[in-house]
């Protein structure tokens, strides 16, 4: 049913990345006092659009634009062909960025918008499917492992992690790959041991060897999975968490998803986010 008493709309963006739609929406169908829609790439897109956003206390990604799978790249030879996203899409970003929308990013949206170097910044991180740059420095490709049965541990007290056991287990898939660490504000962090002898490479992945790792090498990465952060004047979450069912369920990762959309949509982290953007 639509409910329109609710005025407490939420957007969740979708697409790009494998997922069961079903279960994953399912997970805001319990979140009390939120009225949450989905559409998917690339229409989302037209959402961006400040006047249509205004309607939305928040918007949700977990979506995966930007590169195309089935085609290499003329200039590396190597899958995913990178994607420039639209100009009006950039600059409708980056007007609801200035305005002070409250944004979640989780799970695979690290991945999105690749050939878009300010995107990584947005979010506080990024990973790669293939060997590129990251702040104009050479890195190979990220690592990616699934259904790690792992504990999490809260960093620091915050409205997003209200509720939230001091330590709890989760089974997820996890990454391998960047986080800018002087730009986020810590919340969550993995017990799981983040070298390359634990992941497999999605490069390879890419080219049709899943689970391997022959000849890949990545540095020691950081077992960050959960910051805040702000970007202009919005307030800002991200959260690795999320990849299937067993993620889905946990309650943990319920509350969390919960508090940061109430969260980023609050008065108080706009405030925040434009005191700290002040500040700079």
């Amino acid at each position: 049913m639509i409910d329109y008493q609710n005025d407490n709309a939420v957007l969740v963006m979708t697409k790009g990345h494998p997922f069961n739609r079903e279960d994953f929406l399912s997970v805001f169908d319990g979140i009390e006092g939120i009225n949450a829609c989905s559409v998917e790439q690339p229409a989302s897109q037209a959402f961006f659009n400040p006047e249509l956003a205004k309607d939305y206390r928040a918007f949700v990604l977990y979506d995966m634009p930007g590169m195309d799978f089935f085609k290499a790249d003329a200039d590396d030879g190597l899958a995913p062909r990178y994607i420039e996203p639209p100009t009006s899409f950039k600059e409708n970003f980056l007007a609801l960025l200035e305005q002070g929308h409250g944004f979640v990013f989780l799970h695979h949206t690290i991945a999105a918008w690749p050939a878009w170097p300010e995107y990584a910044e947005i979010i506080g991180g990024k990973f790669l499917y293939k060997p590129g740059q990251i702040r104009g420095v050479d890195y190979p490709d990220s690592g990616y492992r699934h259904e790690i049965t792992h504990q999490v541990s809260v960093l620091q007290d915050h409205p997003v992690t209200a509720g939230v056991s001091q330590t709890f287990s989760i089974n997820d898939e996890l990454y391998l790959s960047h986080v800018f660490d002087d730009s986020v504000i810590p919340l969550l962090s993995s017990d799981y041991d983040y070298c390359d002898s634990n992941f497999y490479s999605s490069q390879q992945a890419v080219t049709g060897t899943m689970f391997s790792r022959e000849g890949w090498h990545h540095a020691p990465g950081h077992n960050l999975i959960g910051w805040v952060k702000h970007y202009k004047n919005s307030p800002i979450v991200y959260l690795q968490c999320g990849d299937s069912k067993a993620a889905y369920d946990s309650t943990e990762y319920q509350t969390l998803l919960s508090n940061a959309i109430n969260w980023v949509a609050s008065d108080e982290a706009k405030q925040w986010a434009r005191d700290r953007n002040n500040h700079e």
